[in-house]
């Protein structure tokens, strides 16, 4: 049963995602920069890397958040689905961006949506070693870095493919044959492609440094957070369809929806 949460209610709950950046942060930058060992969940014939800081920042946020709200629900990367009664699932994923932390690269972030009635009503991502904080609740995102008053984030205008600057975070490791081309179809008519990003390219995108985010495989973890991030800066985010992308699979964000349109239309077309 979808709940219903005031405009407080939900104002109150993003402070609590806060706490739980806050605590994620603490948890996972004594790894960073460390030789700390790395395991592959993928075993032989892929490489999908996970690290104590990714599984330790994930428990201490479900500590915190059965202490405070026993009722909600959990739904996260490292330790999976424990299902709650009030309607609510707090969505996580402690480390987006394993590959790029291990590579001692700050592209990456913690990211924490709360999910209602199947849709994500706030999202955080948290770049602590960075100092740089993306808060999206209540019809608007804020940016905030190491202290300083928050600003509110407005995506940039461009309504043609041929000006928009694109981004994915692996233009092969994601994608299958028919989804390479597809991409490449939309990268050929861009002004800049650039990769590597993870989640960190979505905060770009809200500040209006990025216009397009194409991507494939994703969990719904690696992009709740994310929706309202863009769309609460005016942004659009989607599948390849045009559809929801709550569930993850292949995403498309853009800062216009005008560019958006045209980009779904060069999805289609390549695929």
């Amino acid at each position: 049963m979808a709940a219903t949460l005031s405009l407080s209610e939900i104002e109150n709950l993003t402070k609590f995602a806060e706490d739980l950046a806050d605590l994620s942060g603490k948890t996972i930058l004594p790894f960073f920069r460390r030789p700390i060992p790395v395991d592959n969940k993928l075993g032989v014939g892929g490489f999908d890397p996970v690290t104590q800081a990714d599984r330790d920042a994930e428990t201490s946020m479900r500590a915190l958040i059965a202490k405070h709200f026993p009722t909600h629900g959990i739904l996260g990367e490292e330790h999976g689905h424990a299902p709650g009664s009030a309607g609510l699932t707090w969505v996580l994923d402690p480390i987006d961006g394993t590959r790029a932390f291990v590579c001692g690269m700050a592209q990456w972030g913690t990211l924490i949506a709360l999910n209602a009635g199947g849709r994500p009503i706030l999202g955080v991502l948290d770049q602590p070693f960075l100092r740089e904080r993306w808060i999206s609740a209540n019809g608007q995102t804020l940016f905030r870095r190491d202290g300083a008053p928050s600003r509110v984030l407005k995506t940039r205008e461009c309504s043609e493919l041929a000006h928009a600057v694109l981004s994915t975070t692996s233009p092969v490791g994601y994608f299958d044959e028919a989804e390479q081309h597809a991409f490449w179809s939309v990268s050929g008519r861009a002004k800049l492609t650039r990769f590597g990003g993870d989640c960190y390219a979505y905060g770009l995108l809200a500040m209006g440094f990025i216009d397009v985010i194409i991507e494939a495989g994703l969990k719904p973890w690696d992009i709740q957070a994310l929706i309202p991030v863009i769309e609460n800066a005016g942004g659009v985010v989607t599948d390849w369809t045009g559809k929801s992308a709550v569930e993850g699979g292949r995403v498309v964000a853009c800062g216009d929806a005008r560019l958006h349109a045209a980009v779904l239309e060069v999805l289609a077309a390549g695929l």
